[in-house]
């Protein structure tokens, strides 16, 4: 109908109704309405205000922080470019092709540091990557939160817990189901997770945009080693390697010197400058061999106590080529502990060149692979030893 139409109507229904009028969804008083035009603005006003979507304290102070946030991205990554600009100009490179890559390499080049912890050393990367991301609104411009589980404080956590619980009923449910069938599992169907472990709590904190606690951290572990123990969990595949990390592998695992060949046509492999303390020695592996060793000379009854002895067969029985191969070792300085240290990391770093890809993990993950650089703390003047102090007395 017409706002013309509506001009007519009104006023000729206030002669016969005494209660108030309804049209559509609006009612009009005919006792406080008389004059025709007014009804119509009154109309008008209510089909504005109906349009009209009022916005919640929250979401204004939301979009108030969404505005800084992005404001200051937008002057970091202004100031990044700049950067990487005067890096590029530095090196005689093109900036438009100077990648972080380059970056890193240029910074090493020009502000070189002898700092050993990787942390603490100058450096530039983009915004994006120093900057911790923010989370999208929750809630919606009248206040009513998207997610279900918003008022724990943590959704993005306790969504992971419920599906995880909810592929754990799941799982349930098709192994009864199989069992009930009688069918024989599929035997290539198993869950290979040997060459990963699972996401540190920072990791998960950087995926669920949530700060979490060192018990639910905790709870998360259990209830996914949970999901990955029973035998068809394979089929949630995909949720689980989102949580899942590589395990680390050095540089030098690639990097596997081949062995040479002796007049007897034995594959042999030397180590030099095998360092434990003060101790210094070179270890050499033949293969094949019949598990002789021998060290200065003289073979395992070299050490007088059966803990340096266990140092130096552990690589050997860890690998279990106690019997393959035949270790000769030249070793000097230190004691007995140095020593065995020495030879110890010697004959796991030569033994590269005779295990497989996943051996060689497994010793990197045991630590047989990793050079113990501790030493003897000096002692302090002043102090009868490197740590200990006299004792106080206050009179």
């Amino acid at each position: 109908m017409s706002l013309i139409g509506i001009r007519q109507i009104i006023p000729a229904a206030t002669k016969y109704f005494r209660y108030p009028l309804t049209i559509g969804t609006f009612q009009y008083c005919t006792r406080t309405t008389s004059d025709p035009s007014n009804v119509l603005n009154d109309l008008t006003d209510w089909e504005t205000l109906n349009k009209k979507k009022k916005i919640s304290k929250a979401m204004k102070a939301y979009l108030e922080r969404a505005k800084e946030h992005d404001e200051f991205m937008k002057r970091q990554q202004f100031e990044y470019n700049i950067g990487k600009r005067h890096l590029a100009n530095m090196m005689g490179e093109d900036p438009e092709l100077f990648t972080q890559k380059d970056v890193e390499r240029a910074i090493e080049y020009l502000f070189p540091s002898g700092i050993y912890d990787p942390a603490a050393r100058p450096s530039m990367r983009p915004p994006e990557d120093v900057f911790p991301a923010r989370k999208a609104a929750e809630f919606d411009e009248a206040g009513r939160p998207h997610h279900c589980l918003f008022y724990t404080g943590k959704p993005n956590f306790f969504k992971l817990l419920h599906d995880a619980a909810d592929h754990l009923q799941q799982l349930y449910k098709y192994e009864d189901q199989v069992i009930r069938k009688k069918a024989t599992p599929d035997p290539n169907g198993n869950l290979q997770l040997g060459g990963s472990m699972w996401v540190n709590k920072d990791q998960l904190e950087q995926l669920l945009v949530e700060k979490i606690s060192d018990l639910e951290y905790d709870n998360f572990k259990v209830v996914m080693e949970r999901l990955v123990s029973l035998p068809y969990s394979y089929r949630y595949k995909d949720f689980i390697e989102k949580f899942r990390k590589p395990l680390a592998v050095q540089k030098f695992a690639l990097e596997i010197p081949k062995p040479n060949y002796d007049e007897e046509g034995r594959a042999y492999i030397t180590t030099y400058e095998c360092l434990r303390k003060k101790a210094r020695g070179d270890v050499t592996i033949r293969s094949p061999g019949t598990g002789k060793i021998t060290i200065n000379k003289k073979d395992i009854t070299y050490f007088d106590d059966v803990q340096s002895r266990e140092q130096v067969l552990f690589p050997l029985i860890f690998t279990g080529m106690q019997n393959r191969v035949d270790v000769e070792c030249n070793v000097e300085g230190g004691g007995p502990s140095g020593q065995s240290g020495a030879i110890r990391w010697g004959i796991a770093w030569g033994l590269r060149s005779f295990v497989d890809k996943d051996m060689l993990q497994q010793m990197q993950v045991a630590g047989l692979l990793t050079r113990d650089h501790r030493r003897r703390e000096r002692k302090k003047p002043g102090q009868p030893g490197a740590r200990k102090k006299p004792t106080w007395k206050k009179r």
